[in-house]
């Protein structure tokens, strides 16, 4: 079992963040000592990592909410989830596609530039 320090210090992610995503019920199975302190095993750094993976892709808080609650409800909603994860992956690669789209625009100016500096370098040539 982890302390929240340790816990700090292996995922990079400050204390207070795993204490809200406890608290808006994102790690449903955190442990406490006798006196009150968290403890975190393998289990909630598997999902801590998943949180944390949902959240740098831009999925809302709400929604990882319900996720954890279908989570909960168990295997019945096996299906729904899976099609949560489906639609946000689809999400997920349409924010790449767009990212690629707008690298390739931001590539082509460099590019661009680096012709017109080309052009000038040969007309400041002094013989």
């Amino acid at each position: 079992m982890l302390t929240i320090g340790e816990v700090t210090e292996l995922t990079g992610i400050a204390a207070p963040t795993l204490r809200y995503y406890e608290k808006e019920g994102l790690l449903p199975h955190v442990k406490r000592n006798e006196n009150g302190k968290r403890l975190y095993d393998e289990g909630d750094l598997s999902w801590i990592q998943f949180v944390t993976a949902l959240r740098a892709t831009g999925m809302p808080i709400a929604k990882i909410q319900k996720y954890v609650y279908l989570y909960k409800e168990g295997e019945s909603t096996i299906s729904e989830r899976k099609m949560m994860m489906l639609h946000h992956k689809k999400e997920i690669e349409k924010s790449i596609r767009d990212l690629y789209f707008n690298l390739d625009k931001i590539n082509y100016k460099l590019a661009l530039y680096d012709v017109i500096e080309s052009q000038i370098e040969r007309t400041n040539i002094k013989f």
